[in-house]
């Protein structure tokens, strides 16, 4: 079976999920002797829906939708495609689901107009994050600042750094543990628009958070 991601794939052996934990989603499904039950779930932190072919040397049959299934027996071509419903998924993988990590949360804080400052929609922003990590067990909170292209490659990582390390010490005036964060900078390397260079544009210029 080929998959392409961002997809999560149920196979039937819990063994494969736990291993798997940090990449596709491979959760135990009860199955006859010699038989799996095979589903496509929407990626668990975005929603997307990937594809996968599931194939055997009988044939084999392309799952394309959220919840779709098919069951594979040995010897046999893998059976009609069907589409689970939330109520199956939930009866079958249950608990299977609940034991798969929770996956990040991902916020972006934009800065004001030739500014180190933060946007009034960016510091509204703030409880939010610290709502989201207190609810982890053992949170883990990376900070990565960006740039636009204006100014030297070197320069802009110095830039991105200062500006993570402004909203790093935001957070933790508002109560987060210092501790949980790490601090970071890619500086014009990673732009969320691409402009040439020396290019004014304030959607690169931004903090990105991730909360896990």
């Amino acid at each position: 079976m080929t998959h392409t991601p961002p997809i999560a794939v149920v196979l039937a052996t819990l063994a494969a999920m736990l291993a798997a934990a940090c990449g596709p989603q491979r959760i135990a499904s009860p199955s006859r002797p010699e038989s799996e039950l095979i589903v496509l779930l929407p990626d668990a932190e975005s929603g997307t829906v990937g594809r996968a072919r599931v194939s055997n040397p009988s044939g084999s049959a392309e799952l394309a939708a959220g919840r779709e299934a098919t069951q594979v027996a040995t010897n046999q071509r893998p059976g009609p495609t069907h589409i689970l419903s939330d109520g199956d998924v939930k009866r079958i993988f249950g608990g299977a689901l609940s034991a798969l990590p929770t996956p990040p949360r991902r916020f972006t804080l934009n800065f004001r107009f030739e500014s180190d400052e933060l946007t009034a929609e960016a510091r509204a922003l703030l409880p939010e994050i610290l709502k989201t990590v207190k609810e982890r067990s053992v949170p883990d909170v990376v900070v990565v600042g960006h740039t636009d292209t204006t100014g030297t490659p070197a320069a802009n990582i110095q830039l991105g750094l200062k500006r993570a390390t402004m909203v790093r010490n935001l957070l933790v005036r508002v109560g987060l543990d210092a501790s949980f964060i790490e601090v970071t900078s890619l500086g014009e390397a990673d732009l969320l628009i691409q402009t040439p260079n020396e290019t004014p544009e304030p959607r690169n210029r931004r903090v990105e958070i991730a909360v896990r």
